[in-house]
């Protein structure tokens, strides 16, 4: 087994609880009992796990930055414990007993890096009204019912909460609000467990509380999701907010919203960017005759898609009954078709 952590501590009892944790986490540590051990240690192992009371000591060992550094402390502790994961060059700061869940997470990830990820997929309009938190919820609903663990996240903190569309607001859960002032990595074990679930499909919801939600947070949730969950979907709004922002930086694929109408077309063609493969879905009919495959040349994007208006679509997301109508039609047909399609590299129009 190779070496997942190097364990940097003269504490005994702190060294014996992280060589315990990663014992649950199949994970191999190695314990280096001086600051000067962890110099031959500091770049054979994906994680350093350096214990509060040799910080100083290794921070003064003037070592390379390098990733996968943690300070470890208990709750006792705790003074002064930021200032010292900077000197160190910590990324995270793990506190004990509290954070023994998220430790053995980040051990099992550093035992085997190669685990899957999550493919993360950001869905976005054109307009408002275009219909892209009801294709995002239809996307991740119809992904969940053939198993695959995946989540919603709700990327608009002006979008009244996308749990709405599924019938889940009463539903107890975590939502973005309790996850707002969060520092770190968070536990993927954790995050699943907290929040609201129907089947396979976890949500992830907006409520305004009022509070706001920090960028540290978003990064913490979105990283957790990654390996949490099969698939990611995000309902990200025209003018991303952080959360939104942060998705479109991490998703492999970004479907594009867009009526066939002229002035839909013509907004879309300035949400260009993140991700690199970002594909075309149209909603009709149009009132000018525009064609999906027209709007795909304007717009130099493959055509992912389209799909025409359903009168029970518009129904069921106002009922909050959206899984009912995803039996048959033209929107689970949709879901399905780009869901095979998600690995595949799509093709262009022809000009």
């Amino acid at each position: 087994m190779t070496c997942a952590a190097t364990i940097v501590t003269g504490d005994a009892g702190l060294a014996d609880d992280l060589l315990r944790l990663a014992a649950e986490a199949a994970a191999r540590a190695d314990v280096a009992h001086r600051a000067a051990q962890a110099r031959t240690a500091w770049h054979r192992c994906p994680l350093i796990l350096v214990g509060a009371d040799l910080a100083e000591a290794v921070a003064a060992e003037r070592l390379p930055r390098r990733s996968g550094i943690v300070l470890v402390t208990r709750a006792d502790d705790l003074d002064d414990a930021y200032r010292r994961a900077l000197r160190v060059g910590a990324q995270d700061l793990a506190v004990l007993p509290d954070e023994e869940d998220w430790l053995i997470e980040a051990l099992a990830t550093a035992a085997d890096p190669t685990a899957a990820r999550a493919t993360t997929v950001c869905v976005r309009g054109a307009r408002g009204g275009a219909g892209t938190s009801v294709l995002a919820a239809a996307l991740a609903l119809t992904a969940a019912e053939t198993g695959r663990r995946t989540l919603l996240v709700d990327g608009d903190p002006h979008g009244g909460g996308i749990d709405l569309l599924l019938g889940l607001e009463d539903t107890e859960g975590a939502r973005w609000p309790d996850l707002a002032t969060r520092r770190g990595r968070l536990s993927p074990a954790l995050l699943r467990e907290a929040l609201p679930r129907l089947g396979d499909l976890s949500v992830l919801s907006w409520r305004d509380t009022g509070v706001p939600v920090q960028p540290e947070a978003v990064h913490a949730v979105l990283g957790a999701a990654t390996r949490a969950f099969a698939l990611v979907v995000v309902d990200v709004p025209k003018h991303p907010s952080d959360i939104g922002a942060a998705a479109l930086a991490l998703a492999e694929v970004g479907l594009l919203l867009v009526p066939t109408e002229v002035r839909a077309a013509l907004a879309a063609a300035t949400l260009r960017g993140a991700p690199a493969d970002l594909r075309l879905v149209t909603t009709g009919p149009s009132p000018g005759g525009l064609t999906p495959e027209l709007v795909a040349q304007s717009l130099d994007l493959p055509l992912a898609g389209a799909l025409e208006r359903d009168r029970r679509t518009s129904r069921a997301a106002e009922d909050g009954d959206l899984p009912r109508i995803l039996r048959r039609g033209p929107l689970p047909t949709l879901c399905a078709h780009l869901l095979t399609t998600l690995t595949q590299t799509p093709a262009r129009q022809a000009a």
